[in-house]
């Protein structure tokens, strides 16, 4: 993947904000934060930014004005803006303003990096591999297939969104904490126990019964070792 985009996020809802800058700052990418509308604008004026994450319901200008005010100035900076409003009118209403995505709350982590990397791909700033491979293990990105040994497994959304996120960053440590947030959301307020669980599950499907490939890390969480291809 070439290098990674410098995102602006406008939110003020700090658990939010900090789901963000957290699981995208993981990712690699250059986060910058504001809670402000006023911020943002002059942020974008004199800053250089890939794509911008952007909510509606802010305390000083509302997300449609800061859409509008940013393509006045002539930006063409990526805009997804983020919402409670489920309501098509909002969606074409924010469209309409000079955003190029829109995603409603709550999301999925998953989901909001495929939208982030859309958009990138779109305005041209990265290509990216649509295959990660660890051994015998095949991941196929776009069509969301995993083959292990040239045979198709069948992983639940949540396996699949955890072995892509250990492939994509292999040897690096995941909290218990960091993985439910990542594929279950911000919004989950289970206990971090069901990350054990469903790890359970994945080893048995690519066959890692010795936890060779996804590792624990005691009192941790766990890390993934990829098998050289």
């Amino acid at each position: 993947m070439d290098k990674k985009a410098n995102i602006l996020i406008i939110e003020d809802d700090p658990v939010i904000t900090e789901f963000l800058r957290t699981g995208l700052s993981y990712e690699g990418y250059q986060v910058s934060v504001t809670n402000t509308g006023k911020e943002g604008q002059e942020m974008i004026r004199q800053d250089i930014f890939d794509l911008m994450i952007l909510d509606i319901m802010l305390p000083d200008l509302d997300g449609f004005d800061i859409c509008r005010r940013v393509r006045s100035f002539g930006s063409d900076i990526p805009i997804l803006m983020l919402t409670v409003k489920k309501d098509v009118s909002d969606r074409i209403k924010g469209l309409d303003s000079g955003a190029d995505d829109y995603l409603t709350k709550p999301f999925s982590f998953d989901e909001l990096l495929a939208r982030i990397r859309a958009l990138l791909r779109r305005s041209g700033h990265i290509s990216e591999s649509k295959i990660l491979q660890s051994g015998d293990i095949k991941l196929n990105i776009e069509t969301l297939e995993v083959h292990l040994a040239g045979k198709l497994i069948d992983l639940t959304h949540t396996e699949f969104s955890l072995l892509e996120l250990f492939m994509r960053h292999p040897h690096r440590v995941f909290t218990r904490e960091t993985l439910l947030n990542r594929v279950l959301g911000y919004d989950y307020d289970g206990g971090t126990n069901i990350i054990d669980v469903h790890i359970s599950h994945l080893r048995k499907k690519i066959r890692d019964s010795k936890a060779s490939l996804i590792r624990t890390v005691h009192s941790v969480g766990y890390s993934f070792y990829p098998v050289e291809i």
